[in-house]
């Protein structure tokens, strides 16, 4: 038996390599496509992709629902994700206004009441993305704390060629990753996430944040 499992572990980290890639390459496909028509198809891929091989784990490897991060969190889990997180919007927030720089009172894209909401679901599904896919593989492959760092990377790049979004994801996803490797539960990381980046979108001109669009989308904006 011994000797079985021995065997299947360099096939299963061949495996595990193989999912990061793929849903990596058909995201950035998603990101990258011509038309929107073709990146909604990539789109579409890259979720069912990521989606069998997480079942795929949950069935054969009996990854639990916890190790996910699809458990609730703990009180103090959440208490300490949820104060770093307000500081640091606070501290944004303070840094522009000492700056000069000037929030608008009504801006005109982001956000309203739908657009917030929306915006904490896609958060939510970011999140999902980067520590129950990314992560965990990742974790798995090196240990936690390199997770900590192949996962933040990955999530910067899928953020290029936006200069101000890479900087940012790059910074807040080793936050959210370490949170994540602490406290393994994706609800209050998902708030700070989208309450950063709501904060990002108040402060950053949209001349530098191009509707916070990534991929081809953020370079078609500047032909507008």
């Amino acid at each position: 038996m011994n000797a079985i499992l021995a065997a299947s572990a360099p096939l299963r980290r061949y495996f595990v390599w193989a999912q990061l890639v793929t849903v990596f390459v058909l995201l950035e496909l998603a990101l990258w496509a011509p038309t929107r028509a073709i990146r909604n198809r990539w789109a579409l891929i890259a979720t069912a992709s990521l989606l069998v091989f997480i079942l795929t784990d949950l069935i054969t490897t009996r990854t639990s629902l916890k190790r996910l991060g699809l458990g609730l969190p703990t009180l103090r889990g959440a208490a300490v994700i949820l104060c770093i997180g307000l500081a640091a919007a606070i501290l944004l927030l303070t840094l522009v206004y000492l700056a000069g720089g000037r929030i608008p009172a009504n801006p005109t894209w982001f956000p309203n009441i739908r657009s917030t909401w929306g915006y904490l679901l896609w958060a939510l599904m970011q999140e999902f993305i980067l520590q129950s896919f990314f992560f965990t593989r990742c974790e798995e492959l090196y240990g936690s704390s390199a997770a900590v760092w192949m996962a933040a990377t990955l999530f910067s790049a899928v953020h290029l060629p936006s200069p101000v979004l890479t900087a940012a994801t790059l910074i807040g996803a080793l936050f959210f990753c370490e949170m994540f490797r602490r406290y393994r539960s994706l609800y209050p990381i998902a708030i700070v996430h989208a309450i950063l980046g709501i904060t990002i979108a108040l402060t950053v001109p949209d001349s530098l944040l191009h509707h916070m669009r990534v991929g081809i989308g953020y370079l078609r904006y500047l032909t507008r």
